[in-house]
């Protein structure tokens, strides 16, 4: 880890049963990905303890759930999700969903993920 507790390089990609990630740029204390959801899949319920984010749709239709609410975004449209709140990310629809996710925080890595409920089973 480096001094600004960033964890992920430009060009570091992830592969996931819902899809992937790249991210595309970092500075201090912010890391852009774009993150790709298939088709009929969601990310785990989760909340993170050192970061906020702000997911932007670019192609097709995202479900978004933060903290006991539902939102669906279309492309150019976004949510702010808050340090600490509970969410989840899905692709309802029949085609990719794709997003620019901005981190924000003093610690970005993907050991700042706590599941809650996780389709594959990955909730320790």
């Amino acid at each position: 880890m480096n001094a600004t507790g960033i964890k992920y390089e430009v060009g570091e990609q992830g592969e996931r049963p819902w899809g992937e990630w790249q991210v595309l740029d970092k500075q201090s204390h912010v890391v852009v990905k774009k993150i790709l959801v298939y088709p009929g899949e969601r990310l785990s319920l989760q909340r993170h303890q050192h970061r906020t984010e702000r997911w932007i749709v670019t192609e097709g239709v995202a479900t978004a759930y933060c903290d006991g609410k539902i939102v669906h975004l279309n492309v150019g449209e976004s949510i702010w999700i808050p340090r600490c709140s509970i969410h989840r990310l899905s692709n309802e629809g029949e085609g990719p969903l794709a997003l620019i996710e901005i981190q924000l925080g003093d610690f970005l890595s993907e050991d700042d993920i706590e599941r809650f409920n996780d389709d594959y089973g990955r909730v320790e």
